[in-house]
């Protein structure tokens, strides 16, 4: 079996193919089920800094992973060659890890009755025909921008274009066999500012599955030099208890989090502070979480997730009470619930928000924390204690008055959920998560 050539829709009819003689040839070896997920994508990524190429790196890569049973045992193996040897030898080390593995009355597919049928044309692949040097153009563009855009950005920390297209398909011995094609590109630009003795380092990037539709180099340039330059001067500020505005950006890893704790895998483990709450209020009554994983072109769609059922649009939180917990076929089991057709993760999911911009939260704000950096891990996800270095903005009299670094954010995340007052309609639209700014009541705010 040769090297897939191309990466794209084509090459889905011999990516299937793959996937049915894997299949086959694990039946053969004596495995009860099987499923099966085989990828090919290839990139395009280049650097500058400081008006030089620092690389140009070209990537391509193919493989599969197979998972297999024996019963309620399971192996499982992956290898990135492709030839008939190395499909059996894969199958065959699975399969010597399924015979010693335990039993678990959990392992195997899922119901064959459940597996997707229809799958929808979520208009994910659109590739781009730049050649590296347009990549090194339009790096260069960006990082110039940001230079010309004040006197105090003083050097570069690299401006990266990505370009990526892929294809992937998984199937399974039930008959299920699905996949699809996707591109994802990307242009980002870390900038550093000086001035009197201080440095700062900020950054700005878009992604979007058409290149075309990335913003333009020179403006992401200027909002990273933007950002840069308005950290000089950041202080600490005296320990305080005042209300805390997650910008949107980082508001996503607030309800990332959540997500987290809602998510089987750490429910059955009996290490999330939210075991046991299903049907609680746990955010304020206008606040909905819902997940919609069949928009087009969206960063996160997907028709199917990893165990083979189809996706489908529902909420987690609705009037602010959690309605639905996040499971696979695997962690539904082990917690006697079906499957919400969430093996690998949410797709796309939206955060309801109010009319506010960001400014307008800052004026409801008056006096608190604008954070537009955070730092660390400190999230204990069994007690839901939350703590994290952070920096942004001071504000007074709803107003901006001076840049803040060197302080750490904390509080609880039931309280801090609790404690939302409103999120921005400045929705953030680059990844998996599409909320607004999130304004908090009340946290502490550890400094000088």
């Amino acid at each position: 079996m040769s090297e897939v050539e191309v990466v794209g829709p084509e090459a889905l009819p011999e990516l299937q193919a793959r996937v049915e003689r894997i299949l086959a040839e694990a039946r053969r070896q004596g495995a009860s089920e099987c499923e099966v997920a085989v990828s090919v994508e290839q990139g395009l990524s280049t650097t500058v800094r400081q008006g030089e190429v620092e690389t140009v790196e070209f990537n391509r890569d193919q493989g599969f992973g197979i998972t297999l049973y024996v019963g309620q045992r399971k192996g499982s193996a992956s290898t990135s060659a492709s030839g008939e040897d190395a499909i059996r030898e894969t199958v065959a080390a699975a399969l010597a890890i399924a015979k010693h593995a335990s039993e678990d009355e959990c392992a195997g597919l899922a119901d064959a009755a459940l597996m997707a049928r229809d799958l929808p044309d979520l208009d994910l692949y659109h590739p781009w025909s730049i050649s590296p040097e347009q990549a090194v153009e339009q790096a260069l563009i960006c990082e110039t921008a940001a230079f010309e855009a004040d006197s105090r950005i003083s050097n570069a920390d690299g401006t990266t274009l990505n370009t990526h297209q892929g294809c992937r398909v998984y199937g399974n011995s039930h008959g299920f066999v699905g996949g699809y094609a996707s591109t994802r590109h990307s242009l980002s630009c870390v900038m550093i500012a000086e001035n009197q003795g201080q440095m700062q380092r900020d950054y700005w990037y878009d992604v979007n599955r058409l290149g075309t539709l990335l913003a333009d180099p020179a403006s992401i340039g200027r909002r990273a030099a933007e950002r840069t330059v308005s950290r000089l001067g950041a202080r600490p500020v005296p320990t305080c208890e005042v209300p805390v505005l997650f910008a949107a950006e980082l508001a996503t890893g607030l309800f990332g989090s959540f997500l987290s704790a809602i998510s089987g895998g750490n429910l059955y483990r009996k290490s999330s502070f939210l075991e046991g709450a299903l049907g609680q209020r746990l955010f304020p009554e206008w606040l909905i979480l819902d997940e919609r994983p069949h928009i087009p072109r969206a960063m996160a769609s997907a028709a199917f997730d990893n165990d083979g059922l189809a996706t489908y649009a529902k909420p987690f939180v609705e009037k602010g009470e959690l309605v639905s917990y996040i499971l696979g076929t695997y962690s539904g089991r082990k917690l006697g619930l079906p499957s919400t057709a969430n093996s690998g993760g949410v797709h796309n999911l939206f955060v309801s928000h109010g009319q506010e911009d960001q400014a307008s939260l800052l004026r409801r704000m008056g006096r608190g924390l604008l954070v537009t950096e955070l730092m660390g891990q400190g999230l204990n996800m069994v007690t839901g204690d939350y703590s994290r270095g952070a920096a942004g903005y001071w504000v007074e009299n709803g107003e901006i008055q001076f840049p803040v670094q060197e302080v750490t954010i904390a509080g609880n995340l039931k309280d801090m959920f609790r404690q939302i007052v409103a999120v921005g309609n400045d929705l953030e639209l680059r990844g998996n998560i599409r909320t607004g700014s999130v304004l908090i009541e009340r946290m502490t705010v550890a400094g000088s």
